[in-house]
């Protein structure tokens, strides 16, 4: 079955999603992850990709992007590859593929669901039973959004500023925001459009399937 093209159109946000190989850790001690995330503030601003959100799970990282041209993702997530399972192989002594087939986007089409998607991806750790709140997690983009801590990676996306007239009132009102669980159908409507490589839409949220209430493990891309 032939792959979906993807679509990238300039100075529309993407949520993105890799995998480890047969779902296994890409990242195993805390050297691993600033590793990474130094890779990836380098690769983004390289390749003309600002970063609205991520967050680096055990085996698997979602990030939330918009890059400035069509090529700039792709060039962005190619450095990663490259780099990165260069070092962890050479680190764990091991040999190849650390990626579970190449990475999956989602393009935010619709405004109001961009909002909701930097939820999912913030919320990550707590929903995989990592943490009970999420500023307790380091490896995200959270703190930075609903505690004003300075992150070299995050650029404010225009709807996120658009949430409050100061940066004391966007943190807090993020925290608001974040302090409601994400609804099981608008769970099931991300990961439906993460998986299915579609833009996430009204169109793409009638088509989801419905989405078990437990929250998934950390084995599974959650």
């Amino acid at each position: 079955m032939p792959r979906r093209p993807r679509l990238f159109i300039p100075g529309l946000s993407q949520h993105v999603i890799q995998r480890g190989n047969n779902r296994g850790a890409i990242f195993r001690a805390p050297f691993d992850y600033q590793f990474f995330f130094t890779v990836l503030c380098h690769a983004a601003g390289r390749c003309g990709v600002e970063v609205h959100g991520y967050v680096l799970m055990t085996n698997h990282f979602h990030l939330i992007v918009t890059a400035a041209s069509p090529t700039g993702l792709p060039e962005m997530m190619q450095t990663i590859g490259r780099t990165y399972v260069r070092f962890f192989n050479s680190r764990y002594e091991r040999t190849g593929a650390l990626w579970e087939g190449r990475y999956r986007a989602s393009m935010l089409h619709d405004e109001k669901y961009w909002t909701t998607c930097l939820r999912y991806v913030e919320l990550n750790p707590v929903r995989a039973g990592l943490v009970a709140t999420p500023e307790l997690y380091r490896w995200s983009s959270y703190r930075t959004h609903a505690l004003g801590q300075q992150d070299p990676l995050v650029g404010p996306h225009p709807l996120y500023l658009a949430i409050g007239g100061t940066a004391v009132d966007r943190q807090r009102a993020w925290r608001t925001v974040c302090g409601a669980p994400i609804q099981d159908d608008q769970l099931a409507r991300i990961r439906h459009a993460i998986h299915a490589g579609r833009a996430l839409s009204d169109l793409d949220f009638a088509e989801a399937p419905k989405e078990r209430s437990t929250p998934p493990k950390l084995s599974r891309p959650a």
